[in-house]
């Protein structure tokens, strides 16, 4: 019995010294390239203010590397530039690479730590939600089609859509507060989730810095944004649990996951603190990401007239006389599935993704990973990756079309998906219903409505030196808010129905919907 009590001894020294020697070896490995930093602050001053997936890339290239090394006053990242270095890591090795980082400001200050998608390890039955909101959409656009207002009739229809799928809440048409209090404390949260957008999250010691400090502003913004972020996960939740209690609710993630509680469920994920924050981050991830790729998308059109008159051919072709696209017509409508995914690679929602923790040092292509490294997927870089998407700036659903079948080809490009959604085992829970959402969405406007640029009036001199008045065509800057989620700026373009007959099929869309309850 003891020489096996010895061999296991023995086993076990081994492997202690065994795993000693190795990490000693890592130890003097190289840290990836990068630029190179000044004392104390390391590259905190060369980080972009904006825009930083550019400059990571730019980073990338000229120092020949698809792993880069930043510090920012002792926090370091490490850049991922390529899908193969992504896929190695967050997926290969997603359970060192599965933490959040730490970010001081959104969560310990900020009151974000509910948000699933910050936390630690912690559908086709809601289709006739995003088909009613969706509907409504285009009711909106028929009755005001003024160019300012795309981008809040989108978010309308993304809360709507989110608002009854979460809480079975109905909004109101106009000056919804669940609307209004959503985008109040949604837009804090796209800014300051941003790597280095504030200096606490470099140096975690500053949350301690008292409010009243000079230049401790960001500690009056984080009080302010902690109870807009409080009321966005109470209120909604408190009507849902009325409506519930006075027998008035619509079936919706938090009257089914509680319905599961009262009856006895065994499973501990079943607490109304659970369900509470993840309706929360169901509702603070739907909206902006749902408007910021269908708006992309109708800039897409704008700039390739030539891919919204295809589409509208092929659904002229499918679609049966007077009825509006549905999912049961997505897979007879390939060129839909095309523009949907064209347009999540062109003008991808969330460039960095939402950023991973490495837990454990890590060794890759000879480099040293240091533990505690916050991890960037440069997912804009990827999804432009000339080898991969040809001509990547150009928006060209065809080049996911196999032009002999008319079918959907990933094997021509490469699926979007591998890295628009996130990465491992950290990948966006959501990712079917927002693509089902966005996919109707292009699908109904695309039947519905022609999309143009607009005209506009200028005084001109001609050869002849008499100044006329001429009709110009008002191009597209495809300016973008930066931040954790880009959004475009408003722009002027025309939105007008295709026919009579296509506004009243509208109408009567929304007749039909009104007998529909969920």
């Amino acid at each position: 019995m003891w020489k096996y009590i010895d061999l296991s001894l023995g086993l076990i020294a081994i492997s202690l010294l065994y795993g000693l020697l190795k990490r000693r070896k890592r130890l003097n490995l190289p840290l990836p390239p990068g630029p190179k930093g000044v004392p104390l602050v390391g590259n905190l001053l060369q980080m972009p203010t904006e825009f930083e997936w550019k400059k990571y890339h730019e980073w990338c290239k000229e120092y020949d590397t698809d792993i880069l090394y930043l510090n920012m006053a002792g926090t370091e990242i490490i850049v991922l530039d390529t899908s193969k270095a992504a896929t190695d890591l967050l997926e290969t090795r997603s359970s060192l690479y599965s933490g959040r980082t730490r970010l001081p400001m959104v969560t310990e200050l900020m009151g974000w730590d509910f948000l699933i998608g910050f936390m630690p390890y912690a559908a086709k039955q809601y289709r006739p939600h995003i088909t009613k909101s969706t509907r409504n959409l285009l009711k909106r656009f028929l009755d005001d089609p003024d160019p300012l207002k795309i981008i809040p009739h989108l978010r309308h229809m993304a809360g709507e859509t989110i608002l009854s799928i979460a809480y079975g809440i109905q909004i109101q048409q106009e000056n919804d507060p669940y609307l209004e209090m959503s985008e109040a404390g949604v837009l804090p949260l796209v800014v300051a989730a941003v790597p280095g957008a504030f200096l606490v999250d470099s140096i975690p010691l500053l949350k301690y810095v008292p409010a009243w400090f000079p230049g401790a502003s960001f500690q009056r913004k984080a009080l302010e944004w902690r109870i807009l972020a409080r009321n966005m996960i109470e209120m909604p939740y408190t009507e849902a649990k009325k409506n519930i209690e006075s027998g008035n609710a619509n079936v919706s993630v938090v009257s089914t996951n509680l319905q599961k509680i009262q009856e006895g469920t065994e499973d501990d994920a079943f607490t109304e603190e659970v369900i509470k924050n993840s309706a929360a981050t169901l509702f603070t991830a739907g909206s902006d990401t749902t408007v910021s790729a269908i708006t992309s998308c109708i800039l897409g059109l704008l700039e390739y007239p030539e891919v919204l008159k295809k589409a509208q051919a092929q659904i002229d072709a499918v679609v049966k006389p007077g009825h509006l696209p549905g999912f049961e017509d997505e897979p007879s409508l390939p060129y839909i599935t095309a523009i949907a995914k064209e347009t999540l690679r062109w003008r991808d929602v969330v460039p960095i993704a939402i950023p991973h923790h490495l837990s454990t040092e890590d060794e890759y292509k000879g480099y040293r990973l240091p533990a505690g490294a916050i991890i960037v997927p440069n997912a804009w870089a990827m999804l432009h990756d000339e080898n991969v998407y040809p001509d990547p700036f150009t928006f060209n659903p065809d080049r996911f079309i196999n032009s002999e079948t008319g079918q959907v080809d990933f094997t021509r490009a490469r699926d979007p998906s591998h890295a628009c959604w996130g990465f491992g085992r950290r990948v966006c829970p959501g990712r079917y219903m927002a693509f089902s959402a966005v996919w109707l969405a292009i699908a109904s406007l695309i039947a519905t409505f022609d999309i143009e640029k607009a005209k506009e009036k200028v005084k001109a001199v001609g050869e002849d030196g008499i100044e006329r008045e001429e009709e110009r065509t008002v191009e597209l800057t495809h300016e973008y808010v930066s931040a954790v989620v880009i959004a475009p700026k408003p722009f002027k373009c025309v939105i007008k129905p295709r026919s009579k007959e296509k506004a009243d099929l509208i109408r009567a869309s929304l007749i039909q919907d009104h007998e529909y309850s969920p």
